[in-house]
């Protein structure tokens, strides 16, 4: 075991420190975009300001004849673009396939000092992370990065799972987690084709009605994901990460999206993928707080202002849990107001640079 001493020190010479905590900024949605894609590469200036995170895939759906030219659009995209308060993000190559150790010394050689976070998918371990940990340390050392680039781990398979709160305090470097729901239903062998939602065979239904056994009963649909979603979430925030629900894959399906994105935020995710820019409006509807509850939520700090105590406001009893679950609300609104001009008026909040 690492001496605890040594956790917070560069693996590196010439490393950077490690972070003490993880930075927060707006991040409602990760949008992927394969910058293999020239058309996709024209539209990132236009793109990037109306996301939190800009991510240049380079695993998943880039097909093996365009590996090198997504990575390659990357740098470009790297290179050449301002991102402003946008993050920069990728996902690089599963760590056991042929193109990860290009991903890794070509970006961070190359636009290392543009790059907020890597996405690691595929995550079954702390082994995985230790691997990254290191080598981005000698690669930040070598290129002369001034602050660490991040390390987001994806849960795509049962063993992952099984191990996320190991992997969520294997290093310093973990922004956070997404759940990955496609690959982990293969690895778990469930019987459905759908990437995230739920599943018509997955409910409940009502007890037959003893006075017409023959009528048809009450049911609803479950949450399959309800669970590891939850300890994902308990995972993340007991290091202080950041949760974050993965991709909805029925694009037309935006009600569906919706609602598999609602479910995420209210457990405790900071934000979801957009694969899609339909994808984008619905993360920024979903992880920014209902302008309702976040007047409530000012009127009960207002009233409150140490969290002390019982108090009954509206009708509703108020204490330290409470005002906490209000702090909550009232900190990620006013974050998202600096940098939303239109959610700062509906929260009744001062924007940025006013």
């Amino acid at each position: 075991m690492r001496n605890p001493r040594d956790f917070f020190k560069p693996l590196a010479i010439g490393a950077p420190d490690p972070v003490r905590e993880i930075p927060f900024p707006p991040s409602r949605m990760i949008h992927f975009l394969d910058f293999s894609n020239e058309k996709m590469v024209a539209k990132v200036p236009d793109i990037a300001p109306t996301v939190d995170i800009l991510l240049g895939n380079l695993e998943d759906a880039v097909p093996v004849d365009r590996k090198e030219a997504a990575r390659a659009g990357l740098v470009k995209v790297g290179r050449d673009i301002e991102f402003g308060d946008t993050q920069l993000w990728t996902r690089i190559n599963a760590l056991e396939s042929p193109w990860v150790l290009d991903d890794l010394t070509t970006l961070v050689g190359e636009i290392g000092h543009k790059l907020d976070v890597v996405m690691v998918p595929k995550v079954e371990g702390p082994w995985d992370i230790h691997y990254v940990d290191r080598l981005l340390a000698q690669l930040e050392a070598k290129a002369g990065l001034d602050r660490p680039i991040l390390v987001h781990a994806i849960l795509e398979t049962s063993q992952g799972v099984a191990n996320l709160e190991e992997i969520a305090a294997a290093s310093p470097r973990i922004q956070g987690m997404s759940f990955g729901p496609a690959d982990l239903a293969a690895s778990r062998r469930m019987k459905t084709t759908r990437v995230g939602g739920g599943h018509p065979g997955y409910q409940t239904i009502a007890d037959p009605d003893p006075e017409n056994p023959d009528a048809p009963r009450a049911s609803y649909q479950q949450d399959p994901w309800h669970y590891s979603i939850a300890r994902m979430v308990d995972a993340c925030t007991a290091v202080g990460a950041l949760p974050f629900y993965g991709p909805y894959g029925d694009i037309r399906d935006l009600e569906g999206c919706e609602t598999q994105f609602r479910a995420a935020f209210l457990l405790g995710c900071v934000g979801a993928w957009s694969l899609h820019p339909a994808q984008i409006a619905i993360a920024k509807k979903v992880f920014s707080p209902d302008p309702d509850e976040v007047r409530f939520a000012k009127k009960v700090i207002e009233a409150i202002p140490d969290g002390r105590g019982v108090h009954m406001i509206d009708g509703k009893m108020q204490d330290d849990a409470t005002w906490k679950q209000c702090r909550v609300m009232v900190d990620l609104a006013e974050m998202l107001a600096r940098k939303d001009p239109e959610l700062a008026e509906a929260y009744e909040l001062e924007p940025a640079g006013t």
